[in-house]
């Protein structure tokens, strides 16, 4: 079997890059230094590739990744990528939204005091100056002052916990979240935007669409408070610059803190031009530990799509995840993974995949079969395309049949997924939850009772229940020098199942002598 190969375009930091190259069963090509012309020779036989905004995924890139079955955007935007061109090619489009959340959160925290206490400007008069001029740089407390906080997601809601451990008066606008998001943090919920067009201070935390497009413009400022400050670290353009520079030079917003503008790099905008505003040029993921958690996530993201096992984050799937409660996504992965990981127990041509959903996830039984089917095929169609847009298509040219039901909740659990595939040689199954909104667990394989991660290097071995099997089978990996990460037991009148994390790779030689273990009756090894 061909390895995948997984090409970065940009430069990321140098700990994803080592993930990259400790990774045996993929191809690694570093391209990052080589000019963008020269760049399309590389990625011809890409699976995957890793880019910043240095690299355009436009035609012309997805022209030339003849094999490319999906790209990561290491970072938040996604501007410089062609997501419809991605879909009808079937290219599945991810990015990394999350690593740089603390970052971003305490940047906006650094604005806010510097318009609030004029840092920038007070610190240049002294140092640049040495003019030592107190009076000039009367400030004002955050101390029960009111703040609206457009946007309440991974960034928005953090400033706002920050904010109210100033004191401040803190409300929040967002009429894609539940209010109780919000209101169970202490944090005021409208669903009016004149409530947060009131406040002393406005901050935004949108992503940048039709809906947020110069969505404080003149007749928003023209409800603010005389002296307003306000703050953008998210997208330029959210704010209309235009009246944004104004109404600073009128004094109607006495401060802004800007990060972003709508055209970059903006080395001569007007903005720059004021002495009451306080800039940055775009350093939202400015840290060093947000560029390793950036890189890191997406050298990982990458690896998964690579062996086809999931496809975090992914922005052009065939649900549209605005309109889906937040509690499916993980649902709709770990059922991908179970999928994969029966795939791998049995390698016998599959006959049919059954999905069986029980609670409120049996609504997204359509989801669900994709990414079952996704999860299924990946591995016997290694070296095609099988991804979220071609699912059903590719299951049906080969004669699966799909089915999926909803069976009444008597288990334990709120929701519970089963992924039922037959081969031409058995059946098996396995049955998953989600714990604390997004933690996985697979908690039943076939009959026997488990509590799994669906994470990393697993050998599955069943054998009758009798003394000394896993005795016989830690001599055999330590003699191998394969060290157990985990050991998970399942019993049942039929017998047991163990479940063996492990850190190195697992050769055929190793699983052949575990299969002699007398009391062995199948092993199988997976990888997650």
């Amino acid at each position: 079997m061909n390895k995948p190969t997984i090409v970065v375009c940009d430069h990321i930091h140098e700990s994803g890059l080592d993930i990259l190259k400790n990774t045996s069963d993929i191809n690694y090509v570093y391209a990052a230094d080589i000019d963008k012309t020269a760049l399309l020779d590389v990625i011809k036989d890409a699976d995957v590739c890793i880019t910043r905004s240095s690299t355009d995924v436009d035609e012309k890139f997805l022209n030339a990744a003849e094999n490319l079955k999906a790209v990561v955007r290491a970072g938040v935007g996604v501007d410089n990528v062609d997501m419809d061109g991605c879909s009808k090619r079937g290219v599945i489009a991810m990015n990394v939204p999350t690593a740089n959340t603390i970052a971003a959160t305490e940047l906006t925290m650094t604005h806010l005091l510097s318009c609030m206490r004029k840092m920038p400007y007070a610190h240049a008069q002294l140092k640049d100056q040495r003019i030592w001029k107190r009076e000039d740089w009367y400030g004002q407390e955050l101390y029960g002052k009111k703040i609206g906080v457009i946007g309440f997601g991974n960034i928005g809601h953090r400033v706002a916990l920050r904010c109210k451990s100033f004191e401040m008066d803190v409300v929040t606008y967002d009429p894609y979240i539940p209010s109780s998001k919000a209101t169970d943090l202490g944090i005021n919920y409208t669903t009016n935007f004149d409530d947060i067009l009131a406040c002393d201070i406005i901050t935004i935390h949108t992503p940048k669409n039709s809906e947020t497009l110069n969505m404080i413009d003149e007749p928003q400022i023209a409800k603010m408070k005389d002296g307003v400050i306000l703050i953008n670290c998210a997208r330029g353009g959210l704010y209309n610059e235009e009246a944004l520079v104004k109404n600073l030079k009128s004094g109607k917003i006495a401060m802004a803190g800007i990060d972003v503008f709508n055209k970059e790099p903006a080395t001569d905008h007007p903005l720059l031009d004021l002495d009451n505003v306080t800039v940055t040029a775009h350093l939202g993921a400015n840290t060093v530990e947000s560029q390793y958690k950036i890189a890191t996530q997406a050298a990982n993201n990458a690896i998964k799509s690579a062996r086809g096992i999931g496809y975090p984050h992914a922005l052009n799937l065939p649900i549209d995840e605005t309109k889906i409660p937040s509690f499916v996504k993980p649902y709709l992965e770990l059922t991908q993974k179970m999928a994969f990981l029966i795939a791998q127990m049995d390698k016998n041509a599959i006959e049919s995949i059954k999905i069986e959903a029980e609670g409120e996830i049996a609504d997204y039984l359509e989801s669900l079969e994709t990414f079952a089917i996704v999860g299924a095929l990946t591995h016997s169609l290694s070296n095609e395309k099988i991804n979220y847009v071609n699912a059903t298509f590719v299951a049906n040219e080969r004669g699966i049949k799909v089915d999926s039901s909803v069976c009444s909740n008597t288990s334990a659990f709120k929701n519970q997924v089963t992924v039922k595939i037959t081969t031409t040689h058995a059946v098996n199954s396995t049955s998953g939850t989600i714990f604390d909104e997004d933690v996985q667990r697979i908690i039943k394989i076939n009959d026997y009772l488990m509590d799994i991660e669906p994470s990393g290097k697993m050998i599955l071995l069943s054998n009758s229940d009798v003394p000394g099997v896993i005795g016989e089978v830690g001599q055999i990996l330590g003699n191998e020098s394969i060290n157990i990460a985990d050991f998970r037991l399942g019993r049942s009148k039929n017998g047991a199942l163990a479940v063996i994390l492990v850190d190195e790779d697992v050769s055929s030689d190793t699983l052949s002598k575990l299969k002699n273990i007398e009391a062995a009756r199948t092993v199988s090894y997976a990888q997650i």
